[in-house]
């Protein structure tokens, strides 16, 4: 999430992906959270548990034939954990297919989040296509993100304070109520391109319905996603500082499209994620995501801050003119 005041870290992530997501109404069209968590090493609120929350808010707000097809969302300050989330929702239209509504997310008086979301009733007779799947590894085949991180933070080559670090984030995502497994990272040099790819699935996710599927994929979306462009402009948390060396990372911005209303977060499905464009401190990220049979369920681009480790030049900036 953006710039803020420091925020609290002792916030743990709930195994149970329902208790993750649950508000509480309090009136007509307004909600408050029951859980927040800040992940390891990171400035505020996951941005995924936010985006998830103000959708179950939202979708509390229409009649049940009306399923979420896209949202579009800002991450406007970050969040502390300690202080519950208001989410107010404002029910901007109601028509025959398509229901609009905006949700605020408040915080100590202040709009920490805003998001636009559309429902549609299905039109399921309408012709459908979409990009096959791309050849990766099945998740029988990959290792467990966990297990990975722990092998790495076991070996002799790596030094001591990082293994440290490695070990906290293997704890936090053993916490997690997401199952993760890298899928390979396909590299274009030529190109300077390269498509990261992960299994994921939530861990207790069975006998939810359709809607609240959707609001835990929305929560799945922003595993990952950011961090992809990172490592594609080359950045490294650890690296000495330089322009190799990340300094800052943080969402912006979070669309999502969906495609599909048939699915179950609590099977595998598979992330892929690609970064087109990095520069003037911003990065943005696209994903698509795919059930194990090969289906395309939903489309994702994320924008965020993404700074390396550089001093600011001495000298004043150009000003840019503006064309007449």
């Amino acid at each position: 999430m953006a710039d803020s005041d420091p925020v609290d870290h002792d916030q743990a992530e709930p195994s149970d992906i329902s208790v993750a997501l649950d508000v509480e109404q309090l009136d007509l069209n307004l909600y408050r959270s029951r859980n927040l968590f800040t992940p390891y090493e990171a400035r505020g609120v996951f941005g995924g548990q936010v985006i998830s929350q103000a959708l179950v808010a939202a979708t509390k707000c229409v009649k049940p034939e009306f399923l979420l097809h896209s949202l579009h969302a800002y991450f406007i300050l970050s969040a502390s954990a300690s202080v519950p989330l208001l989410y107010y929702v404002d029910r901007l239209r109601d028509g025959r297919s398509y229901s609009t509504r905006s949700v605020r997310a408040m915080q100590g008086g202040r709009v920490v989040f805003v998001m636009l979301c559309s429902f549609q009733v299905p039109e399921v007779w309408q012709p459908s296509r979409h990009w096959p799947m791309p050849q990766v590894p099945r998740p029988e085949d990959c290792e467990n993100e966990v297990d990975y991180i722990r092998r790495i933070a076991s070996q002799p080559s790596t030094p001591k304070e990082f293994r440290a670090r490695l070990l906290g984030h293997a704890k936090s995502r053993e916490e997690s109520p997401i199952s993760v497994k890298p899928a390979g990272i396909i590299a274009n040099k030529s190109e300077g391109r390269s498509t990261h790819a992960y299994w994921m699935k939530a861990k207790m996710a069975k006998q939810h319905p359709a809607a609240f599927q959707k609001c835990i994929l929305a929560y799945i979306t922003d595993l990952h996603l950011l961090s992809s462009a990172v490592h594609t402009a080359g950045m490294r948390r650890h690296a000495p500082p330089g322009p190799k060396a990340l300094a800052m990372a943080s969402s912006l911005d979070h669309s999502l499209c969906f495609y599909n209303n048939n699915f179950d977060c609590g099977d595998w499905l598979l992330y892929i994620m690609t970064s087109p464009v990095a520069g003037m401190g911003r990065a943005v990220a696209s994903g698509l995501l795919y059930s194990a049979d090969g289906t395309l369920l939903a489309t994702v681009n994320q924008e965020g801050v993404v700074r390396a480790n550089i001093r600011r030049p001495s000298e004043e900036t150009p000003q840019v003119k503006a064309k007449m």
